[in-house]
């Protein structure tokens, strides 16, 4: 398997973006970073540039007002106080208007045009994120928190929309709004604007150092905030938990520990931006005083009208707002920059489970034959381990067949159950499923075929209907798809949705946590009967269920599913009872294979596994045996299996 990369800030990761002074994409110029959108972007262009060209001609329309002024001041003005002609003046002044219209409309038109494609563009990556984490692989989902995930998916994407209605537009307007007004400044005030233009020097200097400043706080913010969420995220589902143990005090102190460094970086960042902010208000300001002096005694010289010297100031003006605005552009560009990249790290994550060009040819997932299932030479190594969880193990399913996977804690039951769907690839060696390998079919395919019922259920924010039938094809007739409901239902003695207010229409709330745990699993296994798949995978889905419950459930399966090949990892000895066979994992491989009374009479690992379930079990019900001095589990931690002749005594 390709390694994914772990994301959660809180442990030592090797995520780049744990280092907030080389986050990922840092190598890379903010435009480089953003120019990354085109592809979402490129259906909204037109529009987004209809909305820039609209406010660069509201920008142009208000530096041509201090023009008119100008004109106005030098020659209608003057000239109508010595001659009582108004006519000019109030031409110059219906220009004015006419341009302050015009100003108004474009900007409305710039709305108009923008606001719609946004949304579109939000809603396109925001989809298409989704889909991507659909398809990732389960090790993906075990390092990534939750909380990461949901902070890229909806609060960078709508920081992305925000700054695409406004911030980019905003930022080029303002750039060429401050272009265009000191070149005008430079071109009719001479000695004015060259001064004018000396404030951006220093300008200039500090917004590169605020944007290699503000870039790391930023990602640095963006990325405690989504550890954040994951402590909400695991706080309100482990709840019952935090309040059973009384550690909500302990849960709010941990979080008001993240919300408080979350604070003082967002301290930091408004520090910085209000730095950059102050600056740009004062250097134009302090520039534009002295331009006042020196424009001031030019005119008393007689070397520049008057009008050049309203039109000057009213110039600068309509360029201190940019001015002044630029800090705050900028600082979303940035943070977009941010977004950019949070979203690429994700949605550049590569596949490892990638379908076939070219699947093999199977017949229909139905039928009473089939359901064959072989793991040849099996090795199995996660990605951090420094041992395989499984070596070279061999195993055969027969079709129709119920085989129970048992071991001690950690021997890789688990890993073993999750290689038949392909919810991870062997690192070597085959899976087959009725002789073809997993690898050379889709992962619909090999899922149509493979259904997982797993020990702690998942259940979704539904109906018990909509939760049983999640893989029952759609395009099945309603009263198919309903037979197949009723009687999944009644193979998992799960009927007591029927006394549920709605009946199967109820819906059962978040992960269905309103639900005992005997009744999520009866439901979660009622979700892997409907799907009627040739191969079905347990993992231990019985365990909060009790063994009459058990039993009756394991003998309608039989009935029902007689074509059905089972695997069960079996945590109990009411579960190995019921099986038709019995495979020993141990080490990493499989040991023995028989009936239940043959590994009894000829496996001594087998009577062992055996006793610990015993014990385990009479323990979770309240009826542990004493401590027996022989038993190594009773002195401390375990250190050897007994022998041959302890096991058999």
């Amino acid at each position: 398997m390709v390694a994914m990369p772990p994301t959660d800030e809180r442990s030592n990761r090797s995520d780049p973006s744990s280092d907030p002074s080389s986050p990922p994409g840092a190598e890379r110029s903010t435009f480089a970073s953003i120019r990354r959108l085109h592809p979402y972007v490129r259906p909204a262009l037109p529009r987004l540039v209809g909305g820039l060209a609209a406010s660069l001609g509201a920008s142009l329309m208000a530096l041509a007002i201090p023009r008119v002024l100008q004109w106005v001041t030098d020659g209608p003005l003057t000239a109508g106080a010595r001659e009582h002609d108004w006519s000019g003046l109030i031409w110059s002044v219906v220009l004015v208007a006419a341009l302050g219209v015009g100003e108004a409309g474009l900007i409305l038109l710039r709305r108009t045009l923008v606001m719609f494609p946004g949304t579109r563009v939000e809603a396109v990556m925001r989809m298409a994120l989704f889909k991507h984490l659909q398809d990732l692989p389960v090790a993906f989902h075990d390092r990534w928190p939750g909380g990461q995930l949901l902070s890229r998916i909806m609060g960078d994407l709508g920081l992305l929309r925000r700054w695409l209605v406004f911030g980019i537009l905003q930022l080029v307007v303002s750039f060429v709004t401050i272009v265009v007004g000191v070149g005008l400044l430079v071109a009719t005030g001479g000695w004015l604007g060259i001064i004018f233009l000396c404030g951006a020097i220093p300008v200039t200097i500090l917004a590169f150092r605020f944007s290699r400043k503000y870039r790391k706080i930023s990602r640095l913010s963006q990325d405690q905030s989504g550890d954040l969420a994951t402590t909400v995220e695991e706080s309100v589902h482990g709840i019952r938990v935090l309040k059973a143990f009384g550690r909500g005090p302990d849960a709010l102190d941990s979080f008001t520990d993240q919300a408080s460094e979350l604070r003082e970086t967002e301290i930091r960042k408004a520090t910085t931006d209000a730095g950059l902010t102050t600056a740009l208000r004062v250097i134009p300001e302090v520039t534009q005083g002295v331009a006042l002096v020196v424009g001031v005694y030019l005119v008393a010289q007689g070397d520049m009208t008057l009008g050049a010297l309203v039109a000057f100031f009213t110039t600068t003006a309509v360029i201190n707002g940019p001015v002044v605005d630029l800090g705050m552009t900028l600082s979303m560009t940035l943070n977009a920059r941010t977004a950019v990249d949070r979203f690429f790290e994700v949605i550049e994550t590569v596949n490892p489970l990638t379908d076939p060009a070219r699947p093999a040819d199977l017949p229909p997932a139905t039928g009473d034959t089939g359901g064959h299932v072989a793991f040849r030479n099996v090795t199995f190594r996660y990605d951090d381990a420094a041992r395989p969880v499984l070596d070279q193990v061999d195993l055969e399913l027969p079709p129709g067949t119920t085989t129970a996977l048992v071991g001690l804690t950690g021997s890789g039951k688990s890993t073993l159950a999750m290689l038949a769907p392909r919810l991870f690839d062997v690192t070597a060696g085959v899976v087959e499923v009725d002789g073809v390998d997993v690898r050379d079919m889709t992962r619909a395919q090999v899922r149509e075929r493979v259904a997982v019922a797993f020990e702690d259920p998942t259940l979704f924010s539904a109906s018990v209907r909509d939760n049983v039938l999640l893989g029952v094809r759609d395009d099945l007739p309603e009263a198919e798809r309903e037979a197949l409901m009723t009687q999944a239902l009644e193979v998992a003695q799960a009927q007591f949705v029927l006394d549920l207010p709605d009946g199967v229409g109820t819906r059962i709330g978040e992960e269905g946590m309103s639900l005992s745990g005997g009744q999520r699993q009866r439901l979660a296994l009622a979700r892997a009967i409907a799907a009627r798949p040739r191969v079905l995978v347990l993992d231990d889905p019985l365990s909060a269920l009790d063994v009459t419950t058990e039993e009756a459930v394991t003998a309608r399966l039989r009935d029902v599913l007689q074509a059905t090949t089972s695997l069960i990892i079996a945590h109990r000895p009411s579960t190995v009872a019921l099986a038709d066979r019995v495979a020993v994992l141990q080490g990493g491989r499989i040991t023995a294979v028989g009936t239940h009374h043959d590994l009894l009479a000829t496996d001594p690992h087998y009577r062992y596994i055996i006793s610990s379930l015993e014990q385990d079990y009479e323990a979770h019900e309240g009826e542990s045996p004493s401590p027996d001095p022989s038993d190594p589990r009773s002195a401390g931690p375990r250190h050897a299996e007994p022998t041959s002749q302890e096991a058999l005594s």
